[in-house]
């Protein structure tokens, strides 16, 4: 049995793929330590790993934006600025426990420089797309080289080099890598046929497939309103679904007078008391997702990953309202790939995303489409082909 310290960043996006795999390989006899926030101590605790939580509220939550340059700077600035702190937090709390290995969210920034630190061998874990370069082929607009350069030049990526070197005899990898950090091996939870430019990955790289994530909370929700009714579910995600509250509205008009519809939204950490919310609408911080999904005819999404996984294994035809980060690149593959219809928000009116509603649903091929994405999940092998590479991982670096 070896042990491992499991290191995530506190978003749902984040956490959520990496459940499964934690239980698989504490079923397999391996000892996890998982850190993240006290908000995910139960689902961590319930997959049989030992949670850690972080002493102090390191990550920067946005707040009703999207997160732009300006907010990415800020973003930036916290995490170079807190990095001696996070070390030495998670350090502290693993101290005399001998680590066998480490995996950690590939933008989770401290996880290559805690590798180095303690001299042992690593695994990255990608919630979002493998590369800066898969992420620029269709979305420059969030992530370019012109702004990773001069990343590299802000005072506090230097100061903060400067001080691991002289604390830890390491070097601060650069802003590209912090939040792409590739590893001995690095684990991606989607299917190489859903990526587009497969050159930009060597052998490292493990496409297990998604990771679906069934919500252990017990959710109150009244399914029986769902009963005989076309059922529309509308999720624009944890992260930037504050960044702009016109699209709820956008969403009230379009379908607020439908007959025998029932339109399931959530809206987390949003004040619903602000909302004009139709009759017909069942509005909620957390809805028990996977549950709805056996309800759903048609799904309108932010085009996270998990969530527009979690749409195609299902069937289930879906619309896709990107906002930020990697959601225009996966909105724009599944276009690509002729699963969904992808449209932009800034350009968005209630009448463009009804006959989009319609065209996904009435529309055989983008069924057809998703089954072969679908197809390429399953034949990526899941969990169990996750373990085998974990466990030949640990031969090759003579790991117990």
């Amino acid at each position: 049995m070896s042990k491992i310290l499991f290191l995530n960043l506190p978003a749902y996006g984040h956490v959520n793929p990496t459940l499964g795999l934690v239980e698989a390989l504490v079923d397999r006899g391996e000892e996890v330590i998982y850190f993240c926030s006290e908000e995910f101590r139960h689902r961590v605790e319930e997959t049989g790993a030992l949670f850690k939580g972080y002493r102090e509220n390191y990550f920067l939550k946005q707040k009703n934006k999207a997160i732009g340059n300006n907010g990415f700077y800020l973003y930036i600035n916290k995490i170079l600025t807190s990095c001696e702190k996070v070390i030495e937090d998670i350090l502290f709390q693993i101290k005399g426990i001998k680590i066998d290995y480490i995996i950690y969210d590939s933008t989770f920034t401290y996880g290559s420089i805690i590798a180095d630190i303690l001299g042992i061998p690593s695994i990255s874990s990608f919630a979002i797309f493998a590369t800066s370069k898969e992420l620029m082929s269709k979305n420059s607009s969030f992530i370019n080289s012109e702004l990773i350069n001069h990343l590299n030049e802000l005072d506090a990526y230097k100061e903060t080099a400067s001080k691991l070197k002289e604390t830890y005899n390491i070097e601060l990898p650069k802003i590209s890598d912090m939040f792409f950090s590739k590893s001995d091996i690095n684990i991606v939870y989607t299917s190489k046929y859903f990526i587009s430019h497969a050159e930009f990955y060597d052998d490292s790289y493990k496409f297990i497939g998604p990771s679906i994530c069934k919500s252990s909370m017990n959710l109150h929700f009244p399914f029986e309103k769902l009963e005989g009714k076309k059922v529309i579910y509308i999720t624009l995600g944890t992260v930037f679904n504050n960044s702009d509250t016109r699209l709820y509205d956008i969403f009230f008009e379009a379908f607020g007078k439908e007959e025998n519809v029932v339109v399931v939204m959530t809206a987390y950490n949003l004040d619903i008391s602000e909302f004009n919310i139709p009759d017909n609408f069942i509005v909620k911080h957390f809805v028990p997702q996977s549950e709805i999904l056996k309800y759903t005819h048609v799904a309108i999404t932010h085009a996270g990953m998990n969530s527009t996984s979690e749409l195609i294994c299902n069937g289930i035809p879906f619309v896709a309202i990107p906002i930020e980060a990697d959601q225009p690149y996966i909105a724009a593959r599944v276009s690509e790939l002729g699963a969904a219809i992808s449209l932009k928000k800034n350009e968005l009116t209630s009448e463009i995303l009804k006959n989009s509603v319609e065209m996904v649903l009435k529309d055989s091929s983008y069924l057809k489409n998703m089954k072969k994405i679908y197809d390429s999940f399953k034949e990526s092998g899941g969990f169990n082909r996750a373990i085998e590479e974990i466990f030949e991982f640990k031969r090759d670096k003579g790991i117990n």
